[in-house]
């Protein structure tokens, strides 16, 4: 089952596709969301290969995707939307937070995850941190995972990104141990606007989405000497 919705009615407006295999489950996302001002649901797929399709064609600026679905599951579905829409951020949806799932989900393009019990107040916070750009992973698990992606990373990825500047080097570095904007400006001494700003120019030099794949991307491509803490 594909549901596709109306085109957006305004371009201000953050389009959002829920993939999920369960209709209950779908319906209540929708339902938790879809009175949210500035965010519109765009579509709703059944699978991670109507996901897909769906995201080719609404070129949405998030995506909630379900981690088991038939036919493509939701890590194969995260990569290829990565693929034809890399500026949209995906969000996992799970019952669990398995950390090997979790791994693996940051590496097919995730921005970070929520659990389906979350109530709505949570579900819509994680969707307004991520669509303003901020971390949903904490400190300590960013950095575990970061940790172990860099030990499973054999040789930096070739093909450098824009050059960074030693200012954006430095925000980069605590981006990636999870910090906030407010936490990386009182440790440099900045304005969390000035912060801000420098997280937009690292995601647009990246190639990236959002801060976790700038994270990971900046391991992928050995731009963190030394230990991540």
């Amino acid at each position: 089952m594909r549901t596709e919705l109306q085109p957006p009615r305004t371009s201000q407006h953050a389009r959002v596709i829920i993939a999920d295999d369960h209709e209950l489950a779908r319906a209540g996302l929708r339902s938790m969301l879809e009175h949210e001002r500035n965010l519109e649901i765009v579509g709703e797929a059944s699978n991670g290969r109507e996901a897909v399709e769906l995201c080719a064609r609404t070129q949405p600026q998030l995506v909630l995707m379900d981690m088991r679905m038939p036919e493509v599951d939701g890590l194969a579905a995260t990569r290829a939307i990565k693929d034809i829409c890399p500026s949209a951020s995906v969000i996992i949806v799970t019952m669990h937070a398995n950390p090997d799932y979790l791994f693996e989900a940051i590496k097919a393009g995730a921005a970070g995850y929520v659990l389906k019990d979350a109530t709505q107040q949570e579900l819509i916070t994680a969707v307004r941190r991520v669509l303003r750009g901020e971390a949903l992973l904490n400190s300590e698990l960013a950095t575990q995972l970061l940790q172990r992606l860099a030990r499973e990373t054999a040789r930096p990825l070739s093909g450098m990104p824009e050059r960074l500047t030693q200012r954006e080097r430095e925000v980069l570095r605590l981006l990636a141990q999870g910090m906030t904007n407010k936490e990386i400006a009182a440790a440099l001494f900045v304005s969390v606007g000035t912060v801000k700003i420098h997280v937009e120019h690292i995601i647009a030099k990246l190639g990236v989405s959002d801060r976790t794949q700038a994270a990971v991307r900046a391991v992928e491509l050995g731009l963190l000497s030394g230990p991540l803490v």
